[in-house]
């Protein structure tokens, strides 16, 4: 690691991405001079400040499927750091002509990876050299466990059983710790490691909880689309939000999965 203050450190007022990059970077074995893939770059955490860590002799090529995050991205790069280049690329469908990488990065990226997040995860192996690592992070199953057990029994109370069907079939979609384990068995990677770290979300009661940055747009969503009838999800979520007392603090899961290709 470089021992100077970064030009480029994670952004601290980002309580969602820098503290699962923070997570990926306590894993990840970085030098000057790597070539890293970064999958689901979003807009720049922490590829940014992986491509400050590897240096003009290194490389860092960020990925993310979504056009405008790439051109934000870009934007906020401008002309500096030219060893890293973002591009618009689907992670799960990467180019065979694409060279292979001493590092491949992802934060936040293993629940894009629908919907064989197996075959994604292999299909990024290919692209490692013998011995490069492998680092992933993102939210496992067990994440704000407290919330999903109190909506779950909520929807029993008012008796929500189709609603109560869809929401287990979110929940049982999320990947989990085991699961990601069984992943680099499967691919027969060595010095393996798959390690969570807790994650407190704080929030208030009502608005402050539905439209909560962290949570909307997201977690939350998930219960609205359980519902057909729109008026009665707003319904459903206001009592839950007046009732933050019974699922707080809520806590989730940053998982990280770090493996290397054997040589």
């Amino acid at each position: 690691m470089n021992a100077q203050t970064p030009r480029w450190p994670l952004p601290q007022r980002d309580y969602w991405s820098t503290p699962f990059a923070e997570s990926l970077l306590q894993h990840l074995d970085i030098s000057p001079g790597l070539r890293i893939l970064d999958v689901a770059s979003g807009h720049g955490i922490p590829a940014f400040y992986l491509a400050e860590q590897v240096g003009p002799t290194g490389q860092v090529l960020a990925v993310d499927v979504s056009a405008r995050q790439i051109a934000r991205a870009r934007a906020i790069q401008g002309p500096h750091l030219p060893c890293l280049r973002f591009e618009c690329m689907d992670m799960r469908f990467l180019p065979p002509d694409l060279p292979t990488f001493d590092r491949i990065t992802g934060n936040l990226s293993v629940m894009f990876f629908r919907p064989d997040r197996f075959q994604a995860v292999q299909g990024l192996v290919k692209h490692l050299v013998p011995e490069g690592q492998l680092v992933l992070t993102f939210p496992s199953h067990g994440t704000f466990d407290s919330l999903w057990q109190h909506v779950d029994q909520m929807m029993i109370q008012r008796g929500h059983i189709h609603e109560r069907e869809r929401f287990q079939t979110y929940l049982n979609e999320r990947p989990s710790a085991k699961e990601a384990k069984s992943w680099l068995e499967r691919l027969d990677l060595e010095r393996t490691d798959v390690t969570e770290y807790p994650l407190e979300v704080a929030t208030g009661p009502g608005r402050e909880f539905l439209y909560h940055p962290l949570l909307r747009g997201g977690f939350l969503d998930d219960v609205y689309e359980c519902f057909e009838d729109q008026d009665q999800a707003e319904e459903f979520m206001t009592a839950i939000s007046d009732d933050i007392q019974r699922f707080t603090p809520l806590i989730a899961q940053r998982c990280v999965l770090s493996g290397w290709r054997k040589s």
